[in-house]
């Protein structure tokens, strides 16, 4: 859709703290085991495969996402929400 619009972005890179995910969509062996996942997931290995996006690990502790999505103690809150600026 970006190519539509004529925006030119190079690989987009998407951070994910789940290991067995980014391992799954960088390891083509994988797929014979992994049929019971949704196609979403699939097409998310392909984009991988064609260099569209990669998959970086990042810690659940620095994802600032957490803050909308769980349950944080004072302290948590607090460095999450400095880091976010």
């Amino acid at each position: 859709m970006l190519k539509e619009y004529n925006v030119r972005k190079g690989v987009m890179t998407l951070y994910c703290d789940n290991m067995s995910s980014i391992n799954i969509s960088k390891n083509p062996v994988h797929h014979i085991t992994t049929k019971h996942i949704a196609i979403r997931h699939h097409f998310i290995r392909e984009l991988v495969e064609d260099k569209v996006i990669t998959l970086e690990h990042v810690s659940t502790d620095k994802q600032l996402v957490v803050i909308f999505t769980k349950a944080l103690d004072v302290a948590q809150l607090e460095s999450l929400r400095s880091s976010h600026g």
